[in-house]
C-alpha cells in the first residue's frame, strides 16, 4: 500500500531528480523554477506588562514592575514612542510616577515553501546510476547527478537510470518542500500621567480668631476687718471707761456720806 501511494505521488510529480550543473553554462534559461508558499493556521498570544517609572536619565530607564521587581532598560532608542492620551512621547518625556504598559502580541504562522525545478532534454550520455548528460533545447549539453532510486518519465513510462538510452526524451522534476515557522511580534507602549494632587475646596470656612477684652474685676467690700486692724485700742478704751466709772462711783459714795 505504501509503495502504491509512493508510486502515485511519483507519477503526479513526474520524475524527481537532483539537478547539478557540470559545465559553466547558464541553467537559468534551461531549468524552470517555480516557488509556492502555503500557510497554515496562525496562532496569536498576548502578553501585558505594567510598571511605574522610577528613574529616567538620558536614554536609561528604570521601571518598577507590577510584581515589585526593578527593571533597567539601558539605551532606549530615540524612535521608541509611548502613547499617552493623544500624544506620542519619547524617552526624554517620561517622568517618575508615570504608569507604563507594554502589550506584546506574538503571531506564529506555520507554512510550507515548495520549490519545483523542472528540465526537459534528450539523453546524450548516461553513466548509471550516477549521472546523465542531457542535450537541452538550445543544443547545449548539461550534466546532472542522479539521486538514489530516482525514476524518470520516458513518454509516460517510469524507468530508473539503467533504463535511460541515448536519444530518449527525458522530463525531470525536482520538488523540495521546506516547512518553516514565521514568528511576528507587535509591540505597543502606552502610559498614563499621575493626576495632580487635589486642590482644597473653595467653600471651606476660614476660622477667624477675635480678641475680646476681659472685663475689669469688680471689687467687693469685705465684711471682715482687714488683717491690719487690731483689738488693742478697743481694749484700752474699755479700760479707761471702767476706771472712769470707778472714780465716779467713789465720788458719789463720798458725797452721800457727807
Amino acid at each position: 500500500m505504501n509503495s502504491s501511494a509512493a508510486r502515485t505521488r511519483t507519477e503526479l510529480m513526474l520524475a524527481v531528480v537532483a539537478l547539478c550543473l557540470a559545465f559553466t553554462l547558464s541553467m537559468s534559461a534551461q531549468v524552470q523554477t517555480a516557488t509556492s508558499t502555503q500557510a497554515g493556521n496562525a496562532t496569536a498570544t498576548t502578553t501585558v506588562e505594567r510598571g511605574e517609572v522610577v528613574y529616567v536619565s538620558g536614554n536609561d530607564l528604570v521601571v518598577k514592575m507590577e510584581d515589585g521587581t526593578i527593571r533597567h532598560f539601558a539605551n532606549v532608542p530615540e524612535t521608541t514612542k509611548i502613547t499617552v492620551g493623544d500624544q506620542q512621547l519619547g524617552i526624554h518625556d517620561l517622568k517618575p510616577g508615570m504608569q507604563l504598559q507594554r502589550t506584546i502580541t506574538t503571531t506564529t504562522t506555520p507554512r510550507t515553501i515548495t520549490t519545483v525545478k523542472s528540465v526537459t532534454g534528450t539523453v546524450w550520455n548516461v553513466s548509471p546510476p550516477l549521472s546523465v548528460i542531457l542535450t537541452m533545447e538550445n543544443g547545449k549539453n548539461q550534466q546532472f547527478k542522479i539521486p538514489k532510486d530516482q525514476k524518470f518519465n520516458i513518454d509516460g513510462q517510469m524507468v530508473d537510470a539503467w533504463g535511460l538510452k541515448k536519444g530518449m526524451k527525458v522530463s525531470a522534476t525536482k520538488v523540495v518542500e521546506a516547512p518553516e515557522t514565521v514568528i511576528a511580534q507587535q509591540r505597543k507602549l502606552t502610559g498614563t500621567v499621575p493626576p495632580p494632587p487635589p486642590a482644597p475646596p473653595a467653600d471651606v470656612p476660614i476660622l477667624v480668631v477675635e480678641e475680646v477684652a476681659a472685663p475689669a474685676p469688680t471689687q467687693v467690700a469685705s465684711a471682715t476687718l482687714p488683717k491690719t486692724g487690731s483689738p488693742l485700742p478697743l481694749i484700752g478704751f474699755l479700760g479707761l471707761l471702767s476706771l472712769a466709772s470707778a472714780f465716779g462711783l467713789k465720788a458719789f459714795r463720798t458725797n452721800l456720806v457727807d
